[in-house]
């Protein structure tokens, strides 16, 4: 079975630590949602980085993920619960990694959100 490309592991590692920051910056429960510029100026600062092996790291990013999609701005939020739900089944195999196709869906929920974030 293929690796997770470098790239696609960077880019939600990159992503996750902005998400992180913006949850820092934003509240926590109760806190009614970012509008699109703040929400984007969040994913920009996340620092979220997962530790451990492949299938904690996966199951840490689908838990972020899951967080950020109740705090963000709905045309932000909803690529990032896709991505959540997407990281779910990967934590959930048997290597705990992304399959190609997985990660070919989370390349296209990444693309989503930089449609509004440019």
């Amino acid at each position: 079975m293929p690796k997770p490309s470098t790239g696609v592991v960077r880019s939600a590692v990159l992503l996750s630590a902005g998400l992180a920051a913006a949850l820092l910056l934003g509240g926590c429960a109760g806190t009614p949602r970012m509008d699109v510029k703040a929400s984007c100026d969040f994913l920009n600062g996340d620092a979220f980085k997962p530790d451990g092996n492949q299938q904690q790291q996966s199951k840490q990013l689908a838990e972020h993920y899951h967080e950020l999609g109740e705090k963000l701005a709905p045309e932000i939020a909803d690529p990032i619960k896709e991505m959540a739900a997407i990281m779910d089944k990967a934590a959930a195999s048997s290597l705990g990694a992304a399959t190609q196709e997985q990660q070919e869906k989370l390349k296209v929920q990444f693309n989503k959100i930089g449609e509004f974030c440019k």
